[in-house]
């Protein structure tokens, strides 16, 4: 079953991306006494995750955290080393990259995805959060395919 608005984001290792290397960090002390907006993607370099969901987010980093924003990061089934090189070619100080190489996240909030027609495995699904100490404050799963309610753009409008 899929996370709800006002569910508490479920207990699981994620690694995060830093310039001295991956670090574990668990999901609870992560998003613990801050708002954060968070958005996962299929895979890092991959199409519209390059061209303009990572970008958007870029873009409007500073617009989110001037409505209260602490954190944005991103998720996606990938490694930190890919996700910490996707970061520095495409992204900003602004995006924390959160690492989630099997699936661990995806799964537990219940948005995966299979990928394995583009040879690809199970992934997480393309979908935004707002998550505050916590608990699902707004969610934007999008449709297989899509791009829009997942967007920088879309999470401006729900702050």
């Amino acid at each position: 079953m899929a996370i709800s608005v006002g569910d508490k984001l479920p207990e699981v290792t994620l690694v995060k991306a830093t310039e001295n290397g991956p670090e574990q960090v668990s999901s609870a002390d992560y998003f613990a006494g801050k708002k954060v907006a968070l958005f996962s993607v299929p895979g890092a370099f991959t199409p519209t995750c390059s061209a303009r969901h990572l970008p958007g987010y870029v873009e409007k980093a500073a617009e989110l955290k001037a409505k209260g924003v602490d954190e944005i990061a991103c998720t996606a089934v990938n490694d930190a080393f890919v996700m910490g090189a996707w970061n520095k070619a495409a992204g900003s100080e602004d995006i924390t990259m959160l690492a989630d190489g099997n699936g661990n996240f995806a799964e537990a909030v219940g948005l995966t995805m299979d990928g394995s027609g583009f040879g690809m495995g199970k992934r997480g699904q393309r979908f935004s959060m707002i998550v505050e100490d916590g608990v699902v404050q707004e969610l934007n799963v999008e449709a297989p395919g899509d791009f829009s309610v997942s967007s920088a753009e879309h999470m401006l409008g729900q702050l």
